[in-house]
């Protein structure tokens, strides 16, 4: 065999890998697109029953093909608050039996005969999805044409690592040279290694299954390997957890020393089975027997296996598992000063790893935010008729974190808009910037009335109670109007909105009569210029803020 042979090998294994992961990635985020409903269904159900959230874990990652994105966005969830750190343990441990879906995909299309082999046919998937992509105009079909060329081009791109490996099994260079690498140990290490330079277990595990196929390793030689990228996958975890808060690098802990335990505890395993039989028996020599002449069943076979018992194992050990982290990354009193740091309640940058999971939590977010302008405004409000500035404090605290949001929520927007979305999700995140800016003002106007009562104070004056009976019917219908908008923009409730607008209306017409009053009470000598003044500026504020919250209804209709 020529140096040309051996180049075009090594090149042909180069592109296959390059084809299986862009597949991979294809297919990921299609899945995510399509399946995006469903996903934030299956979320909301996470309780603290162990046995949903195992499941949750598992159907989320063979949805999205991808274990490390499931991990990195439970990470999220629970650097938000928004999942408690023994649900986000479950969670894991289903998203390792999810991740072996690949593995089992990959094995089914490496079986058949030569005239016509699965790979043959599950590749034509590729031609089949262009079509779909290129020719159909609706968006959800593109989608499934993305899914279908995935997959295909993962067939396509074992067909060529397959191709090149079979190559390299004929060098009796590299095989002695593989033949030799038969300690375990070594073997995990290098799976670990592998694993974490391409950032995928599912990529890995496939590749080793062509390396046993072709022959180029043997089946314990794969399972090690194999093992080794359990470990491997959890370095996109750790990552994204060193950027977070405490609970998020406890959660990434917890899926470190999840997967290091399960490959240590069937190290153990291994040797004692392979003690007891005097070496006649091992994980290798059990599958094979298991799943004779199916190379490829018995390495998917022992890693779901692998996954599965890790995962039975674990389960009943999940708050002691909690408990130990808690101790390894301990509270401390001095470090208070990561937890006043400002950040967002529901969204997190890991979460970009699953636009549908981000879409949903930026909708909370955008919420939460309008949230606490409203209680800016009503803040205002009771400041500037009781000249009571005891809250000021407080206030001024809302209004840094409407800031603070307002700012960090658009770089969030920009990042996910720049992600494939569904249809759906696209036309909801191109309306939040619009929505983001209407909230931020109802915080500026909220603002505007606090200055209107600095000047009441500084002046020592007041309103006169009749001022003081019209600025609380007009709250009342702005909080009316607050809660018909969140409840129209929390489930596009047509319905709500228009009540909504029809408060709108009323508000619209009690500041009008609030002018008039003021003139005659103006006339009367009931106020003064100045009192009236920040009168008739508190009525134009509020009447804007109902503006904006209907601004922020009427988005519904682009989504």
């Amino acid at each position: 065999m020529n140096s040309v042979t051996i180049v075009s090998a090594f090149l042909s294994m180069l592109a296959g890998i390059g084809i299986f992961l862009v597949a991979c990635s294809m297919m990921s985020s299609n899945l995510e697109a399509v399946s995006s409903v469903k996903l934030r269904s299956l979320f909301k159900k996470v309780s603290k029953n162990q046995l949903i959230g195992v499941g949750i874990g598992a159907v989320t990652t063979a949805a999205i093909q991808s274990s490390g994105a499931t991990t990195v966005m439970i990470i999220g969830f629970v650097n938000a608050g928004i999942m408690s750190l023994t649900q986000a343990a479950t969670v894991i441990f289903g998203a390792n039996i999810g991740t072996t879906i690949t593995g089992q995909i990959v094995a089914l299309g490496m079986t058949g005969d030569n005239s016509l082999s699965t790979t043959v046919i599950f590749s034509a998937f590729a031609g089949v999805g262009a079509m779909f992509t290129l020719f159909s105009k609706k968006d959800q079909l593109k989608r499934f044409g993305g899914i279908f060329s995935g997959f295909g081009m993962l067939f396509v791109g074992l067909s060529i690592m397959s191709s090149s490996m079979g190559t390299f099994s004929q060098l009796d260079a590299v095989k002695q040279f593989l033949a030799g690498i038969d300690n375990a140990l070594l073997l995990v290490i290098v799976g670990t290694v592998f694993t974490a330079i391409i950032q995928s277990s599912s990529v890995m595990t496939s590749i080793t299954i062509t390396m046993v196929v072709t022959g180029l390793v043997t089946l314990d030689q794969g399972i090690f390997l194999t093992m080794g990228s359990n470990i491997g996958s959890c370095v996109v975890a750790m990552i994204a957890g060193l950027g977070s808060g405490k609970n998020a690098k406890r959660t990434a802990l917890i899926h470190l020393l999840f997967n290091v335990g399960g490959v240590v505890l069937f190290m153990i395993l291994g040797l004692l089975l392979t003690a007891t039989t005097g070496g006649s028996v091992s994980f290798g020599i059990l599958f094979e027997r298991l799943f004779p002449n199916v190379p490829q069943i018995q390495l998917a076979m022992f890693h779901t296996v692998f996954n599965v018992l890790t995962v039975v194992l674990y389960l009943p050990l999940t708050n002691i598992l909690v408990k130990a982290v808690t101790k390894l990354i301990p509270d401390k009193d001095e470090e208070n000063v990561e937890d006043n740091k400002r950040k967002l309640y529901y969204v997190d940058r890991n979460m970009l790893k699953t636009p549908p999971i981000a879409v949903a939590q930026l909708k909370k977010e955008i919420i939460n935010m309008a949230d606490i302008a409203m209680q800016n405004y009503i803040c205002s409000l009771e400041t500037i008729c009781k000249l009571d500035f005891s809250k000021q404090e407080q206030f001024k605290e809302n209004e840094e974190e409407i800031d603070f949001i307002n700012k960090e929520l658009v770089k969030f927007v920009v990042e996910l808009s720049k992600l494939p979305l569904s249809e759906k999700d696209h036309k909801y995140v191109a309306t939040t910037f619009h929505t983001i800016s209407d909230i931020e003002r109802v915080g500026d106007y909220a603002e505007n009335i606090m200055e209107y009562a600095d000047t009441l104070k500084k002046e020592n004056q007041g309103f006169s109670e009749s001022a003081i009976y019209e600025i609380a019917y007009l709250r009342e219908h702005i909080e009316k109007l607050f809660e018909k908008i969140i409840k129209a923009y929390t489930s596009k409730d047509i319905d709500a909105f228009k009540e909504a607008d029809m408060i709108e209306d009323e508000i619209d017409k009690i500041t009008a009569r609030m002018e008039e009053n003021h003139i005659v009470r103006l006339n009367e000598g009931i106020c003064t210029a100045i009192v009236g003044s920040q009168y008739m500026s508190l009525a134009s504020n509020s009447e804007r803020i109902a503006d904006h919250l209907i601004n922020m209804g009427k988005m519904i209709n682009e989504w």
